[in-house]
């Protein structure tokens, strides 16, 4: 397994120096700054961002931007509890109106994703709310979490789950193009990616780099994507 130093190496080289390489890897914007500030999210939050990245998959993300706020209005921003309450027949008819994605089946996600947030939160689990479940959830089994989101959510397999975690705040990594090709490239996996032992493998990975270095999972990633690849990802372009 190759050294943290000697990947960050070779991706500041790759990107021109210490300096654009640090403007490259500054954090994204997130809903919360950190595990504390996520678990005080409400969970209304989760459902929008579950549903947001579910209709983004496959899709222009910008024109889901652009629509966002009337997803928001024909959805009752999100409220768990009066999305509970609406029946099939309301949900088609939302799913009519040209102001949202006119996707029946990716509309329906939203009450099915409202009902496992519903389904932690009376749990006798511990957890107040979905937000401390998943705040609590610890970052060395982050693919546990994305196995959770998969099992008892719908459509938030593949890197949807992930995507939606990464933008709440819940640190995680992401397997991008760049990050499997890096993972091939150095023999450390040769199946399929979301194999058990490949997603093993990738997370006991990341676990070492990130106690050697300190590093959040986001940061890493990006890094392992900088250092390989097609270098397509410049400062000002």
């Amino acid at each position: 397994m190759e050294k943290l130093s000697s990947i960050y190496q070779r991706a500041e080289d790759r990107k021109g120096g210490e300096g654009n390489l640090s403007l490259l890897l500054t954090p994204y914007h997130t809903e919360a700054a950190n595990n504390q500030e996520l678990a005080q999210l409400g969970d209304d939050r989760f459902l929008a961002h579950f549903t947001k990245k579910v209709f983004q998959s496959g899709f222009v993300w910008r024109v889901v931007e652009q629509k966002w706020p009337d997803f928001e209005e024909h959805f009752f921003q999100f409220d768990i509890f009066k999305i509970m309450m609406m029946s099939e027949e309301m949900l088609e008819k939302k799913a009519q109106d040209p102001k949202i994605i006119r996707n029946f089946k990716k509309v329906q996600t939203i009450k099915a994703n409202a009902q496992m947030i519903y389904d932690v939160q009376v749990e006798d689990n511990g957890y107040e709310s979905f937000a401390e479940f998943i705040s609590a959830w610890p970052e060395d089994d982050i693919i546990g979490l994305w196995a959770y989101l998969k099992k008892h959510g719908q459509r938030l397999g593949g890197n949807t789950g992930p995507y939606a975690l990464r933008a709440l705040g819940k640190d995680t990594f992401l397997l991008s193009r760049d990050v499997e090709s890096y993972f091939r490239e150095h023999k450390l996996i040769d199946g399929g990616l979301t194999t058990k032992s490949s997603l093993n493998t990738i997370q006991r990975c990341f676990n070492e780099w990130q106690q050697e270095s300190g590093y959040s999972l986001q940061t890493l990633s990006r890094l392992i994507s900088y250092s390989c690849g097609d270098n397509s990802i410049q400062v000002g372009l």
